[in-house]
């Protein structure tokens, strides 16, 4: 029995790059070998274990068979007698198909070290095309390693792919997984310019697709430049493109987009033309946006909200909306409530209250 760092931490360590989670490969060891060394079993679909020390995962070698479509249909063998090397050229591209053996010796049976020289993604094997998941995560290494390039015979395949309908096949939530992931990349263009390439891009999300087509140059620098963003404004930039509200739907639904990245790409580009003019608004009108924005309750969201429009409108004027938060936040409602007579005055005092002390100061 012998243990293999795979994968990813090999090539990150070969690039340079700091430590990715280490993944174990087990060659010629059985389930019932690793339970009697103390590791816990954790998958569900073939043998990956816990090692009871460092908790890294360690997968028994196996190949696998297709028997549907989708990223689901396949057959998975793992016993003692399946080599390292037959466990590598299942994978996805050659500079993930690289091993390191104990006393840190490479085996690259695919070739990875020479692409990652080169800076190509290329398949291992035409058995790249038997899960569509592989388009996505080639697009987003291509985002996070924006120097390489992907090789025209793995394009090539993945036009292929697409045509015969296997991404049609992919579950949204991993769609989401992947593309999230892609986002908060060095260079999330490059993903989406990739999907739009092979075909996948009109398949997964038709509406994202068009907005590409036609504005792909300013979605690609809004989200390249898009530095410190989280996750959720990072989506928010990408929807704004959009042309409607029905078509950032209509996205969402596709991609099944969790609540908070929706709620917000929903404001940003319902907002769009309030900060166009931060310039101008007067008190009353900062004071419905901070009313529609829910800007008391959730201060955080609209700080990522001043964030997506600084960098979505030209010479935006943060400053003076940020300021004038920080006025009305600073109107002690509770005091306000107590000199009104009826409850039903409580939410105008408030609001007037909170106007007038914007008003005052503002610029």
């Amino acid at each position: 029995m012998r243990a293999y760092v795979v994968g990813g931490a090999v090539r990150d360590a070969l690039l340079g790059l700091p430590g990715a989670d280490r993944d174990w490969v087990v060659v010629g060891a059985t389930p019932d070998e690793m339970l009697a060394q103390g590791f816990r079993p954790v998958g569900k679909d073939f043998p990956v274990f816990l090692h009871p020390k460092t908790q890294e995962e360690y997968a028994l070698a196996r190949t696998e068979r297709k028997t549907a479509p989708g990223y689901h249909g396949f057959v998975f063998h793992a016993s003692p007698d399946v080599s390292l090397e037959e466990d590598l050229k299942r994978r996805d591209l050659t500079i993930n198909a690289m091993a390191r053996d104990e006393d840190g010796t490479l085996i690259d049976p695919c070739g990875g070290q020479r692409d990652l020289a080169a800076r190509v993604l290329r398949h291992v094997s035409p058995a790249f095309a038997e899960d569509p998941v592989r388009i996505l995560r080639i697009a987003r290494f291509a985002a996070r390693f924006p120097d390489f390039t992907v090789a025209d015979e793995t394009l090539a395949l993945m036009r292929e792919m697409v045509e015969a309908g296997e991404v049609d096949h992919l579950v949204a939530e991993r769609v989401w997984q992947e593309i999230s992931r892609g986002l908060l990349a060095t260079a999330p263009s490059r993903m989406f310019a990739l999907l739009h390439d092979c075909g996948a891009l009109a398949r997964l999300a038709p509406a994202l697709n068009h907005a590409w087509e036609a504005e792909r140059r300013l979605i690609g620098r809004r989200l390249d430049h898009a530095g410190q963003l989280g996750l959720d404004a990072r989506f928010a930039l990408l929807a704004a493109a959009l042309d409607s509200v029905a078509s950032l739907e209509a996205l969402c639904i596709d991609l099944r987009v969790p609540t908070d990245p929706r709620e917000l790409a929903e404001l940003l580009w319902c907002e769009q033309q309030v900060f166009e003019k931060t310039a101008t608004l007067d008190a009353a009108t900062l004071i419905a946006l901070f009313d529609r924005c829910d800007a008391w309750r959730r201060p955080r969201r609209f700080a990522d909200l001043l964030a997506c429009a600084a960098h979505l409108v030209p010479k935006v004027q943060l400053g003076r909306i940020a300021a004038a938060l920080e006025r009305a936040r600073a109107v002690d409602a509770g005091a306000v409530a107590k000199q009104c007579q009826e409850k039903s005055e409580i939410p105008r005092r408030v609001r007037e209250a909170r106007i007038a002390a914007v008003a005052k100061d503002l610029d």
